[in-house]
């Protein structure tokens, strides 16, 4: 283990020492913040003063500041890990692999150091995006999450950031230059706020978009975390239970896949799914890679 233990550190080392990378990690959700405080927040909070009168303009910020959080905290899950795997392109194209394998190191722990430092950057990187959500959320909006929000937001973001690593080193295994994972990793930060349903509300897609992306493991993903970090925001919007189901929908707080409802326990388990599974098929590609 002090192998493996000696890669991880390396790895990690390398990365928070290259600034560049670490803040394109966050960019994503750097877009999506400077997006609403600029211009979509105005937008939402029109909206749902006009749909809930009664509300006041800081509740109504509050939800729409929280539900945006919920999506940056998302969307950091998955550009972090995947900035993290950045090492592996880098250390394949240069040839490093090999002066690897001439010392008493087993292609088995080169895999196990690169996933669980990838993991562990993104564990990190969230972990501190999530601190600064709540922190913004209670010092500017006057919405402090209850303990248990916090601690549930802390479970789902450790399952998204385990889930979304996995899956982005198994895509990574399949870059092969440095050029080729910044377009890569490009590409997914402009789109990915699309497909999580972070940058415009899932009730704003036509019905067959919306049961697609709705479909897909990013979205149920952000489900989890919208659920903890608007519950309290909701409620003083409205209670009136026809009226709140509607926001639930629109928002992405309660998603269907046609006339499925997709529930907590069903996203998790989708997510640990994706976790156990790209996690295998990663090992195996970047086993077969290390040569």
């Amino acid at each position: 283990m002090s192998v493996v233990r000696g890669i991880i550190a390396r790895n990690l080392r390398l990365f928070f020492r290259d600034r560049m990378n670490v803040f394109f990690s966050l960019m994503s959700g750097i877009i999506l913040f400077v997006l609403y405080t600029l211009f979509l927040a105005g937008l939402q909070a029109d909206g749902l003063a006009a749909q809930f009168p009664d509300a006041t303009d800081a509740q109504i910020r509050a939800f729409v500041d929280s539900w945006m959080f919920s999506g940056i905290v998302l969307l950091t899950t998955v550009t972090s890990g995947l900035g993290a795997m950045s090492r592996l392109v880098e250390d394949s194209a240069s040839g490093r692999f090999a002066d690897f394998l001439v010392s008493p190191i087993r292609r088995g722990q080169l895999v196990l150091g690169y996933l669980i430092s990838a993991f562990t950057i993104a564990l990190i990187m969230t972990a501190v995006v999530l601190a600064l959500s709540v922190l913004y959320l209670g010092i500017v909006d006057g919405l402090w999450l209850e303990p248990r929000r916090v601690l549930a937001s802390a479970l789902v973001m450790a399952l998204c950031a385990l889930a979304f690593t996995a899956l982005g080193a198994f895509v990574v295994t399949f870059v092969r230059t440095t050029g080729a994972f910044s377009a890569f990793a490009t590409v997914v930060g402009t789109v990915l706020g699309f497909i999580a349903g972070a940058y415009i509300p899932i009730g704003s897609l036509p019905a067959t978009v919306g049961d697609v992306v709705n479909a897909l493991p990013f979205s149920q993903g952000g489900m989890l975390l919208r659920r903890e970090f608007t519950a309290q925001s909701l409620e003083g919007l409205t209670d009136v239970p026809e009226a709140t189901e509607s926001v639930r929908l629109f928002y992405g707080v309660d998603i269907y896949v046609g006339d499925a409802e997709i529930f907590p326990w069903v996203a998790a388990a989708v997510l640990a799914v994706v976790a156990v599974g790209f996690t295998a098929l990663a090992a195996g590609r970047m086993s077969s890679r290390i040569r």
